[in-house]
């Protein structure tokens, strides 16, 4: 599922929507009100049910051999998303629709490199939403490595490290990290996306 020329997408669960309008979204780290949607490079980022925490990471022209190899592993691909176990029922059943946008309505955000795109008017899709259909298909279908793993963080760990670009979403509804060895406490990270304070690279693949 991606968008046509001149449009952009927005996907929800919810198929009853008829104008987005503006909002502070409850997790947004910014003040202003915006309406979000995404271009084609991103789209699947949003391949998930809403809350679904994923990691995902793709090659760019930066990319090392032997990060590509570490990160994404022999025959891997281009790209790569990773879920925890505990929502791979969810990704199978949850019905995500995506709403048609009018792309001149919206402009980048996000820095250096965009991650999605934003409007501060109301926006009236071009169209009834469409059924975006079998998630895992879509990746499939998409060439994208889907991986599904117990704990997030120690892939998240080694991404953020990595010379791939790449974006965590819902991070904050994963499990909690755990240090190594069997017998180590659980420990906490409220921050999850800014533990460790390195360089986001969210250079989108190519479409």
């Amino acid at each position: 599922m991606r968008p046509a020329p001149g449009e952009v997408l927005h996907f929800s669960e919810d198929p009853t929507i008829t104008r987005f309008v503006p909002h502070v979204a409850r997790t947004a780290r910014q003040s202003e009100a915006y309406v979000w949607a995404v271009d084609g490079g991103r789209a699947p980022d949003y391949w998930f049910p809403r809350q679904c925490p994923r990691a995902m990471a793709w090659t760019v022209p930066g990319t090392t051999a032997a990060d590509r190899a570490r990160i994404l592993g022999p025959g891997g691909g281009e790209r790569v998303h990773a879920i925890e176990y505990d929502w791979l029922d969810r990704l199978r059943t949850t019905e995500l629709f995506a709403y048609r946008l009018p792309a001149a309505a919206f402009r980048p955000f996000g820095d250096p490199v965009p991650s999605a795109v934003v409007a501060t008017e109301p926006v009236v899709p071009l169209g009834p939403p469409e059924p975006v259909g079998d998630l895992l298909k879509l990746h499939r279908d998409a060439g994208i490595q889907l991986r599904v793993l117990d704990n997030l963080w120690g892939f998240w760990d080694g991404v953020i490290t990595s010379t791939l670009g790449f974006s965590g979403i819902r991070l904050r509804n994963a499990k909690p990290a755990r240090e190594p060895g069997p017998e180590q406490p659980v420990r906490t990270a409220p921050s999850p996306v800014l533990r460790k304070p390195v360089r986001r690279r969210l250079t989108p693949p190519p479409a």
